[in-house]
């Protein structure tokens, strides 16, 4: 176990925030985590939150993955002012960080959510990694499921991923992972591109649309300029921003502003 004093960090805000469907709380209030084919949980009192590990495996893994070597504050003093609207949402869900997902799985995750409601999203994930993933135990000797790879699915029969009921989503992960076992899409390449050009080989991908290759680029490659817009920010769009949300005064962080407008609208705007 190792604690650390971290600000602008709130771990059930961001487990809450819609980026990541294997950040999911416990009995005990505390957070169970697999990602990396790693198990971690994450306890908060205040600014002091515990990792399950050790400081090697912190500094190694969980440090960059949580983004904690970004300034959210400066970002944060940044908004405009007279902007209301996200000042109140900076307010309400201003501990939420960008996460640094896995290419791949935050790709799956996201064709998964595509008309799709987040426990629901969860669910799915969870039967694919205990499917198809690899076995393997927690510090508590609990088993857990690592997400299953490329390989593993590009080789499955059309068929093997109805029990999980994706529907149609099914066709979109099974062609998707046979077009990167075949080279048709270049994952490693895509993580090395800019915004824009990600984007558009995202896009590439069989069942990938504009926003979730907008969610990909946020939530995996870290592209913070991306702005993926669903239902919920459109309507912030709509009733806070009609001549269109100022992504030219934002740039360079508008994705984290997103986070703050989505996470506002779904929790605490009603």
């Amino acid at each position: 176990m190792i604690t650390k004093t971290i600000t602008d960090f709130d771990i059930r805000q961001t487990a809450d925030s819609g980026q990541c469907f294997r950040l999911n709380e416990r009995q005990d209030g505390s957070y169970a985590l697999v990602a990396g084919g790693r198990y971690l949980e994450i306890s908060q009192r205040g600014g002091e939150i515990t990792f399950s590990c050790t400081g090697t495996e912190f500094e190694t893994l969980w440090r960059s993955y949580f983004d904690l070597d970004t300034d959210y504050a400066g970002m944060k003093e940044s908004v405009d002012p007279a902007d209301d609207y996200m000042r109140t949402a900076i307010s309400f869900g201003g501990g939420i960080r960008i996460l640094r997902q896995e290419l791949w799985e935050t790709l799956v995750t996201f064709i998964i959510s595509q008309q799709n409601n987040i426990p629901r999203i969860k669910k799915c994930v969870e039967s694919l990694c205990a499917q198809f993933g690899e076995r393997r135990e927690n510090y508590r000797g609990e088993p857990y499921y690592t997400f299953p790879s490329p390989s593993v699915l590009g080789r499955l029969p059309d068929e093997a991923l109805d029990s999980i009921h994706l529907g149609y989503r099914s066709k979109y992960i099974l062609k998707t992972a046979r077009m990167v076992e075949e080279g048709a899409v270049d994952l490693s390449a895509i993580q090395k591109l800019k915004y824009e050009e990600a984007k558009a080989e995202l896009m590439k991908c069989y069942g990938v649309g504009v926003k979730v290759a907008e969610c990909v680029c946020l939530f995996a490659l870290h592209h913070i300029d991306a702005f993926p817009v669903d239902t919920h920010i459109r309507k912030v769009i709509l009733t806070h921003y009609p001549s269109g949300f100022p992504l030219n005064r934002y740039r360079g962080f508008a994705g984290v502003l997103q986070q703050y407008a989505f996470y506002y609208d779904v929790h605490g705007a009603g």
